[in-house]
């Protein structure tokens, strides 16, 4: 019984996280839709600069959420530490 609940809650929860999943094309697409709204026209150095500059920005994101910060708010205050 538990071991159904477990599998079932496993296999719902990778359905859940196939759903969210952007392909590389559609980044793509989602990125040109958005130079475009910003003025940029398809094929020019501006366009591509703008292309880089989203794809730059996604992987500082990732980096930061990778290398957080990882003691949490309120690390090194408590109880002890003001000693006078």
């Amino acid at each position: 019984m538990r071991a159904t609940r477990l599998l079932t809650a496993m296999v719902l929860g990778l359905l859940a996280g196939a759903c969210a999943t952007t392909t590389p094309a559609e980044q793509r697409a989602a990125d040109e839709n958005r130079c475009q709204s910003f003025g940029f026209r398809r094929g020019t150095d501006p366009f591509s600069k703008c292309l880089l500059d989203l794809d730059m920005n996604r992987a500082a994101d990732r980096r930061a959420d990778l290398y957080g910060y990882p003691y949490g708010p309120g690390w090194g205050w408590g109880p002890g530490w003001r000693r006078w």
